[in-house]
């Protein structure tokens, strides 16, 4: 086992697909490869790979995302469904101990999981983040694993947003504030 994790943040039908409910299109889509490849370097190398997944249901009064976005991710939807060929590599590999999908109610990896709790006890300290969309999301998880002391790695080719200013920007924001590797 290694010291590190590999977060595929919301790489989901409604993020990445042409018919998603908030997509990134084709910038989501071309990061399928890149993003099997690392699910499976990190696997072979006894690291974890895992997989927040952001969840809702329908016309919820109490999430804040419900007056932001139209509906999206909901549970038990074609939509919330993992995109493309991740699917069938999280289908192939769901059972091994290092690899596991979980929900997360907002825009952060971190807020309302066991997700510290759980990479603590496996001695993590280094997340490689990747996924959608590189200034919500994934974003938000970066800067609750920098206040958490998590060492960040970010591939630019394995993250995407359907902003290409706000993927600029995170991509900036990640190395000069929070001292991301960007690789």
């Amino acid at each position: 086992m290694t010291n590190q994790a590999l977060l595929i943040i919301d790489y989901t039908n409604d993020f990445v697909a042409d018919q998603g409910a908030l997509t990134c299109g084709q910038p989501g889509q071309a990061l399928a490869p890149k993003i099997v490849k690392l699910a499976e370097e990190t696997h072979e190398k006894g690291g974890w790979v895992l997989l927040p997944t952001d969840v809702h249901t329908p016309n919820d009064p109490y999430h804040p995302e419900t007056k932001l976005f139209p509906q999206h991710n909901v549970r038990g939807s074609w939509g919330r469904e993992l995109f493309g060929p991740l699917k069938e590599w999280y289908a192939a590999n769901q059972s091994a101990d290092d690899v596991w999908q979980f929900d997360k109610t907002r825009y952060s990896s971190f807020a309302g999981t066991d997700l510290d709790l759980r990479l603590r006890e496996r001695h993590v300290d280094t997340l490689i983040l990747t996924g959608v969309c590189t200034d919500i999301c994934v974003l938000h998880t970066a800067v609750d694993a920098y206040n958490l002391g998590y060492r960040l790695i970010i591939p630019q080719d394995a993250v995407a947003s359907f902003d290409p200013a706000g993927h600029t920007w995170a991509l900036n924001h990640f190395k000069t504030c929070l001292g991301a590797e960007l690789i």
